[in-house]
């Protein structure tokens, strides 16, 4: 096989390969492409050129222009846990969630090495700092004008990079559980609190229905008989070996009272014992003694005040002395 003799090729030809391949490689360093949601920051010689895109975007190469790429879509970000000492020293462990975009790219690059890393820093600080100054029933109740506060705080400190906060939300707050228990004894007071308000209203409006019906029946007397049969029907219908009558309260009233008036008639007139008769003759056996009615009631004692009160006072006695060595009484004192 002949050797191919490259002396044969024209010097233009070669000239024209090498030209093409030169505006290829200037074409593809040259040229971008940026998305709709991207904007282009040029650094021409070092010095900032401006904003371009999206679309076609030609720069200079070979090191003279520098594109710079920013996103504009809305970042989400997880805050990381925070541990956080409420106003009213309750240790709590808080995480949010933050939404930011970029509304101006120049500032974005120019004024800040990393815009999503500094706006993380500065909502971790703003986090503690805020949370901080809020008590823990209040993190709790108000976690809407909390968020509202922490978006308007980051959003002034990130302004100055071209960076809108939108929203800052606190997703979760972990308590301790010594907290937790405590909070659940609070709140098992407070329904009971309420079971026993809502029972005692109930009673009131029961106790008020059934003055009421005390009202109706003492107008109508034969209302209560009808409510005695009626309960006698109920009972009966459940088979029962054992049927209670219920007898009204006036009619027991009226037996108490009878009964009273005998007892008080049987009292008026007391027996008197007499003393036991001595026999007669020998063994003759001693007659009972028969009991006669006194002739008039025996009347009650006076009462401990009044027998108190009537007491005669007690005379002193004079004490008694012996001679310790004869045995013989001393005279009186006085006598001595």
């Amino acid at each position: 096989m002949r050797d191919f003799d490259f002396s044969t090729i024209p010097w233009q030809l070669i000239i024209g390969v090498v030209a093409v391949v030169l505006v290829l490689y200037v074409l593809l360093a040259a040229v971008r492409v940026l998305q709709e949601y991207e904007r282009g920051v040029i650094f021409r010689l070092g010095r900032y050129g401006g904003v371009t895109g999206p679309g076609l975007v030609l720069i200079i190469p070979f090191g003279i222009d520098r594109l710079k790429t920013v996103d504009l879509r809305t970042v989400t970000t997880d805050v990381p846990g925070q541990e956080v000492i409420t106003r009213d020293n309750v240790t709590i462990r808080v995480n949010a969630v933050l939404y930011f975009q970029v509304l101006d790219p120049k500032l974005a690059v120019i004024k800040v090495v990393n815009y999503v890393q500094a706006t993380m820093q500065i909502a971790q600080t703003t986090l503690r700092s805020v949370l901080g100054e809020s008590e823990l029933d209040e993190l709790l109740a108000n976690r809407e004008q909390i968020n509202e506060k922490l978006q308007v705080i980051i959003d002034q400190q990130t302004e100055p990079w071209g960076i809108k906060v939108s929203i800052v939300e606190v997703k979760d707050i972990e308590l301790p559980q010594t907290m937790q228990r405590a909070m659940a004894k609070q709140a098992e007071a407070e329904r009971e609190k309420r079971a026993k308000i809502i029972s005692a209203e109930g009673e009131f409006q029961a106790s008020a229905q059934l003055a009421n019906a005390a009202q109706v029946l003492a107008q109508q007397p034969a209302t209560l008989q009808l409510r005695y049969l009626q309960t006698l029907t109920e009972i009966a219908s459940e088979r029962n070996s054992t049927i209670i009558f219920p007898i009204p309260i006036e009619f027991l009233s009226m037996l108490n009272g009878a009964g009273g008036s005998n007892n008080s008639n049987s009292n008026g007139a007391q027996m008197m014992p007499l003393p036991m008769q001595q026999p007669t003759a020998p063994g003759t056996a001693l007659q009972p003694p028969t009991a006669q009615p006194l002739a008039r009631p025996l009347q009650p004692l006076a009462t401990p005040q009044l027998a108190a009160t009537q007491q005669l006072p007690q005379q002193e006695h004079p004490v008694s002395r012996f001679d310790p060595l004869t045995g013989q009484p001393l005279p009186p004192e006085g006598q001595r």
